[in-house]
C-alpha cells in the first residue's frame, strides 16, 4: 500500500478559511498524521485534471472528496476523473456515483413509500411534466419545491394557493400563489403560470430537476440534521427557524438558531436511521455509504397522533463539521479501518504551507 490519501477541494465559495482551503480539512490531515499516515489537499481544476489524475494514481490509495459542485464551473470533468480513479484502484470516499445518488434531490423520491419518506413526493425533469402534474399536487395543500442544485435555501420555495377554497379541482394557471424562499424567508406573489415559467431555470442543464413534496407545518419546531460517519450517527444539529409569520428556513443565513446535540438525546431518530440504512443503500444504488454525509429530518404527525420523522434531504458532496473539529479523529479512524493510510501535505498543488 502507498499509505496516502488525497483530499480534493475546489477554490472559492463561502466554506473556505483565510488560506483558501476548508477549515475542517486540515484537522483530517493532522489526525491522520498522528496515526502515522499521510494526506494532502489538492485543488481540482479542469485545466489540471490530467496531471492531478496521474499524481493521485501514483501516490494515493484513496481520495476524500470535499468539493461543493456549485464551486465548479462544470462538474462533469471532476466526476469523470473520480470514476477513472475508482476504476483504476483508488478507493473513492465517496464513490462519485454514490455522491450523485445521495446528493441529488431525487434521492428523496427514490425512498418514497419507506418509513422515512411519504408517498406524496414527486420529481419533474421537464416543463411539460411540471405544468401537467404540479397543479394537481398543489391542490392537495401547501407544497415545497426544491431545485436539484443550490445551497443555503436558494431555489427552495414554499408554495401556497391564495383563496384556495374557491377551487374544487386542479388549480388553474391564473390562481394567485404566495411564495416563500428558504434562502431568506422573503415572500412573493405570482400566478401559477408565472411561477411555472419561473421554474424553467431549475430544469435547464444536465442536472436540471425539481423535487415536489408536502410542506410540513412542524418545520416551525425545527429541522433535525443528522451527521453520519458512514453507518454511525456522530452528531445531531437541531435547527429552529426564526419565529416570524412566514419563516420556514433552517439556514443560519436566515436567522435560524442551531443547537448541537449528542446522538443519545435523539434515541428514536437514531434507531429509525439504523433501521433504514440498508433500505437507503439499496434504493440509492447499493454503493458503500459515503464517508461523511447528512440526513435532514422534519417532525410530522401520523394517523395515530404520534410523532414521526420525515426525511427532507440528504447531503454527501461536501459536508462540513467546523463546529466539531474533534470529529476529524473519528474520520481518521474510519479511514484507517478502510485503508491503513498516512499524512503530509503536497506543496505543489498550493494547498497550504505547514
Amino acid at each position: 500500500m502507498k499509505k496516502h490519501v488525497v483530499i480534493f477541494e475546489a477554490r472559492g465559495g463561502s466554506d473556505k478559511g483565510k488560506y483558501g482551503f476548508r477549515n475542517d480539512s486540515k484537522p483530517i490531515i493532522d489526525s491522520l498524521k498522528n496515526r502515522g499516515w499521510s494526506a494532502e489537499i489538492i485543488f481540482y481544476t479542469d485545466e489540471d485534471r490530467g496531471e492531478i489524475y496521474r499524481h493521485t494514481i501514483e501516490k494515493a490509495d484513496a481520495y476524500i472528496s470535499r468539493v461543493n459542485p456549485g464551486n465548479l464551473p462544470n462538474e462533469v470533468g471532476y466526476f469523470q476523473m473520480l470514476r477513472e480513479l475508482v476504476n483504476n484502484g483508488v478507493e473513492g470516499l465517496p464513490h462519485p456515483d454514490a455522491m450523485i445518488a445521495y446528493g441529488a434531490k431525487n434521492s428523496i423520491e427514490r425512498l418514497k413509500g419507506t418509513d422515512i419518506v411519504p408517498d406524496d413526493v414527486y420529481t419533474y425533469y421537464d416543463f411539460d411534466t411540471l405544468k401537467e402534474m404540479f397543479p394537481k399536487s398543489l391542490h392537495k395543500g401547501v407544497r415545497v419545491i426544491k431545485q436539484n442544485r443550490g445551497s443555503t435555501g436558494e431555489g427552495i420555495w414554499r408554495v401556497e394557493v391564495l383563496d384556495r377554497e374557491q377551487y374544487n379541482g386542479k388549480i388553474p394557471l391564473d390562481a394567485k400563489l404566495k411564495l416563500t424562499e428558504a434562502k431568506d424567508n422573503h415572500t412573493e406573489e405570482k400566478t401559477l403560470q408565472e411561477f411555472l415559467e419561473f421554474c424553467i431555470r431549475y430544469l435547464e442543464g444536465p442536472n436540471g430537476m425539481l423535487l415536489d413534496m408536502p410542506f410540513l407545518e412542524r418545520i416551525k419546531e425545527g429541522e433535525i440534521r443528522v451527521l453520519m460517519l458512514r453507518e454511525k450517527v456522530v452528531n445531531v444539529v437541531h435547527k429552529k427557524p426564526v419565529e416570524t409569520a412566514d419563516a420556514f428556513s433552517a439556514t443560519l443565513f436566515s436567522g435560524a438558531k442551531y443547537r448541537y446535540d449528542q446522538p443519545e438525546q435523539w434515541p428514536d431518530l437514531v434507531n429509525l436511521i439504523s433501521k433504514s440504512l440498508r433500505t437507503i443503500q439499496s434504493r440509492l444504488g447499493n454503493y458503500d455509504l459515503p464517508l461523511i454525509w447528512t440526513a435532514d429530518f422534519i417532525l410530522d404527525t401520523d394517523k395515530k397522533g404520534e410523532d414521526k420523522y420525515v426525511l427532507g434531504e440528504i447531503n454527501a458532496s461536501c459536508v462540513g463539521f467546523t463546529t466539531h473539529l474533534e470529529l476529524s479523529e473519528n474520520i481518521a479512524d474510519e479511514v484507517l479501518d478502510l485503508l491503513d493510510a498516512e499524512a503530509a501535505v503536497n506543496q505543489r498543488w498550493g494547498a497550504f504551507n505547514r
